[in-house]
């Protein structure tokens, strides 16, 4: 799991669970272990996340069963109502992990097909890669890489990921929860009139 800036400069990284795991679930025992020392948005902000993750406070997820993905809108013509509207700009924004992660991939290809080392070096490796992935965005060298995914690619459509899970569900207060969703109720507001 990792969050990152609109910079592509990856700011928390976790690594060292099974593929299979759910992202909310990596996400809950993320926050609730205090070795792992996450960076939880201050009040008023938040981060974006996909519909895998619970929309509470600090995390503002997509409207579900309303178009999310990109190519959706792409192949489907404009977002029509407040909801579409705002995922369509939630897309957009969030869209900047699906580019950082498209770099971190593609520069290197041994995080597509790990070697049978160890399970802590495996995890020694991702984080040196990231470590590296921000080093080079950080001292700004003019890289293909970079440049390439600098420029807006769709989100990668994961079904998957699509359905709650109730773990993080019931760690975040129902209030938390509330709030967020009035929240999102006024921005996908005010972004319908803007774009009506």
């Amino acid at each position: 799991m990792a969050v990152c800036d609109f910079d592509m400069i990856f700011r928390f990284v976790v690594v060292g669970w099974e593929g299979t795991a759910h992202d909310s679930r990596v996400l809950t025992e993320t926050i609730r272990n205090p070795q792992h020392n996450f960076p939880m948005p201050p009040s008023e902000k938040y981060y974006l996340v996909d519909a895998a993750y619970t929309h509470t406070r600090g995390f503002m997820a997509p409207y579900r069963n309303v178009r999310y993905w990109l190519s959706d809108f792409r192949s489907g013509g404009k977002a029509i109502g407040k909801e579409e509207i705002f995922n369509q700009c939630h897309a957009r924004l969030r869209n900047v992990i699906e580019r950082a992660f498209g770099v971190v991939k593609a520069r290197f290809p041994i995080l597509k097909r790990m070697t049978p080392y160890s399970f802590t070096t495996q995890t020694k490796i991702v984080m040196a890669c990231f470590s590296i992935h921000n080093f080079l965005r950080q001292i700004s060298v003019a890289d293909r890489l970079f440049s390439e995914y600098d420029n807006e690619v769709e989100l990668e459509s994961d079904n998957a990921n699509q359905n709650q899970n109730s773990t993080t569900s019931s760690f975040f207060a129902a209030s938390d929860q509330e709030f967020m969703q009035q929240f999102r109720d006024q921005i996908a507001n005010e972004l319908f009139q803007v774009f009506s």
